[in-house]
């Protein structure tokens, strides 16, 4: 006998239905406005590229890459031969393809208009939405090209290849690839910023060097080359290894073992040692550290560029999720209480894209505009400090959206909170990009003066925002010391993402922003917004379709 009025036990019933794809450019209304400058030539790069990366397909192999075992290190043939060979899932090379050939890595240095490291800054937040393992390759790629045109025959070939947006895996010479990508390997067994501690030694051979030393951390060690630091009489030196030598011989590079990372799995980091490693020069003997920070310098946009997109792939899960969910007789979306976090989170995550983008505007502009560039380079500590401080946060809060769900690997919240952590610790942790604003601070004050500037601009005027400015002015007059830097470069970050927050998104998003993070309404976690919020306002200026 049945009972009509008793569910089905066995049904599915108030579990959102799976994604059909990500709607990466018309449903993120601040991507959109932030690359408004672009010129058509450029916009149209990250907006087919969001259309194809965002599709069910790829967005599917970026699940499985994310969540799976990883690459696996193959060190010896089956004669006992040397091959030390890294084996990649066939979805990361689909996905490393796409980005390399839409000009991830090459768009920057050769775009004749105006705008190519803002377009990067776009391509480098979509992919991290998707699969942030393989932008690490595609990354350094693109910031080791100014240091290789500065360098010998080795080195402007690999430039040339880099920048042909062309994603060529054969492990083989130089002379027979269409596309290369570039590896750095810097740390060593003592530690990792302290690079002046490296102990590997370079040796002249003919028309190049021999290397010998031990690296703790190589970054995609299957890269065509790796940019490098070794000791010569005169100092720590910059060398460019090939993997293969020019008669298709592997050079005497050897993969000890891969790390067992916590996220970002897809991207094989590697152990390594230079047994005689033949290498070319990069830069002059002594000068590595001024040689490497260039490239440094530009991956520093792209970790402070990575935990926005995580943090937008966390919301637009959260808000999915709440739209699709019922409890207590409504969606979760229409409950007071999930409305405020994700409200919260939406501010957080508008106020890290707006710094990225701006940053990148920088990067665009230092060229010609000196001003720009000595704001670009503290900028850009700022950003990377704020958005990587934050980002665990948001992702946290989303994975608690979720609920039981959030804790599965079905979903994307594991791997996003396992890759939460990762930028705030590559090129640089948090007490690092202190230290690093104190010396520019004190030697380049150009960069104080248009960072000041940068705020100073808004008209009119903000009250919460005028009285940090202030503080901002005293603490940067008095000199800080370094028990203070975080709260002086905190300070100074949050009053950017603020005026940026007023000038460029919702006028109401930044007035909250501001009153919030500056102001002091606000509590101590996300979802503290003050009394009266209009948290579907924020919503919707966070998710609205494009028109």
């Amino acid at each position: 006998m049945t009972h009509p009025s008793v569910p089905d036990p066995f049904a599915v019933f108030n579990q959102p239905a799976p994604r059909d794809g990500l709607p990466l450019w018309v449903e993120d209304p601040v991507l959109r406005h932030t690359l408004s400058i672009l010129p058509a030539s450029l916009l149209r790069r990250p907006v087919e590229y969001a259309s194809v990366i965002g599709r069910a397909e790829m967005v599917e192999k970026g699940q499985r890459l994310a969540t799976g075992p990883g690459p696996v290190l193959e060190r010896f043939d089956a004669g006992g031969r040397r091959i030390d060979r890294v084996i990649y899932p066939e979805a990361y090379h689909d996905l490393l393809s796409l980005g390399i050939e839409v000009g991830y890595a090459a768009l920057p240095w050769m775009s004749r208009d105006p705008g190519g490291h803002l377009a990067h800054a776009a391509l480098v937040y979509l992919t991290t939405q998707v699969e942030p393992g393989v932008c690490c390759p595609m990354t350094m790629t693109y910031a080791a090209v100014p240091a290789l045109r500065q360098g010998g025959p080795l080195s402007q070939r690999l430039a040339h290849l880099a920048t042909g947006s062309r994603y060529d895996p054969a492990d083989a010479p130089l002379a027979g690839k269409q596309g290369a990508t570039i590896g750095m390997a810097m740390t060593e067994k003592q530690g990792g910023s302290d690079v002046r501690a490296n102990t590997t030694i370079a040796r002249p051979d003919g028309d190049g060097f021999r290397l010998v030393g031990h690296k703790w951390f190589c970054s995609a060690p299957m890269s065509d080359a790796i940019l490098t630091l070794a000791r010569l009489p005169e100092g720590l030196t910059c060398f460019v290894v090939p993997r293969r030598m020019p008669g298709g011989e592997l050079n005497e590079v050897h993969l000890m073992r891969l790390k067992n990372k916590l996220g970002n799995r897809s991207n094989a980091s590697a152990e390594i040692e230079y047994r005689g490693a033949w290498a070319e020069m990069l830069g002059d003997p002594g000068e590595g550290i001024r040689t490497i920070l260039d490239m440094v310098h530009h991956t520093r946009l792209d970790t402070a560029t990575a935990p926005a997109g995580l943090m937008r792939r966390a919301l637009a899960e959260a808000i999915y999720w709440s739209r699709h969910r019922s409890v207590f007789g409504k969606h979760l979306i229409d409950q007071p209480l999930m409305r405020a976090v994700l409200a919260d989170m939406a501010l957080e995550w508008m106020a890290a894209t707006e710094i990225a983008m701006r940053v990148a505007a920088a990067f665009d502009a230092a060229q010609d505009d000196p001003a720009e560039a000595a704001f670009a380079r503290l900028a850009v500590a700022l950003a990377k400090y704020i958005n990587n401080k934050h980002c665990p946060v948001v992702v946290t809060e989303a994975m608690e959206c979720l609920g039981g769900m959030g804790y599965v690997e079905d979903t994307p919240a594991p791997w996003l909170y396992r890759e939460a952590p990762l930028n705030a610790i590559w090129e640089g942790s948090g007490n690092v990009i202190c230290l690093d604003v104190l010396r520019t601070l004190k030697k380049v004050p150009q960069a104080a003066e248009a960072f000041l500037a940068e705020i100073g601009s808004l008209r009119p005027a903000n009250t919460e925002l005028s009285a940090t400015l202030g503080d901002i002015k005293t603490m940067i007059s008095e000199g800080v010391e370094e028990s203070a830097a975080r709260k002086v470069v905190e300070t100074m970050a949050l009053a950017l993402q603020a005026s940026l927050m007023l000038r460029r998104t919702d006028p109401y998003c930044g007035e909250l922003f501001t009153a919030t993070r500056l102001g002091g309404n606000w509590g101590r976690t996300l979802g503290t917004l003050p009394s009266g919020t209009d948290t579907a306002r924020i919503i919707d200026a966070a998710c609205s379709p494009q028109t």
